[in-house]
């Protein structure tokens, strides 16, 4: 079964920066298509960016240019820099690791953006 655990959320203030981890076990985290989501309350949840086995990347159009996607197949880990914050990206950010019929979560990480 897999695991995915995410860390880096907290308090910055708009135009911060913050990276984002989730760190994977239990499954060939190579072979995954790896996700950031995104929900904040009252909405739906909503791809912030993906990363393929290929590193292949894409990314929301709210976060292209401040946003970047990354991982370490070695370290089994997916990353997300996330620069220039806006209030609006205030939400809970999750990650998901994905093959073919497979889909799995972390338990998320709160990221607000307040003055």
């Amino acid at each position: 079964q897999a695991q995915l655990v995410e860390s880096g959320g907290g308090l910055v203030q708009p135009g911060g920066s913050l990276r984002l981890s989730c760190e994977v076990s239990g499954v060939v985290f190579g072979l995954y298509h790896m996700g950031w989501y995104r929900q904040a309350p009252g909405k739906q949840r909503e791809l912030v960016a993906g990363i393929t086995s290929f590193d292949s990347t894409n990314y929301a159009d709210s976060v292209q240019g401040r946003f970047a996607i990354s991982r370490d197949n070695a370290k089994k880990t997916l990353y997300l820099q996330m620069n220039s914050l806006k209030p609006e990206d205030t939400a809970v950010y999750y990650c998901n690791a994905a093959l073919g019929p497979r889909s799995f979560w972390g338990q998320g990480t709160q990221v607000t953006v307040s003055s």
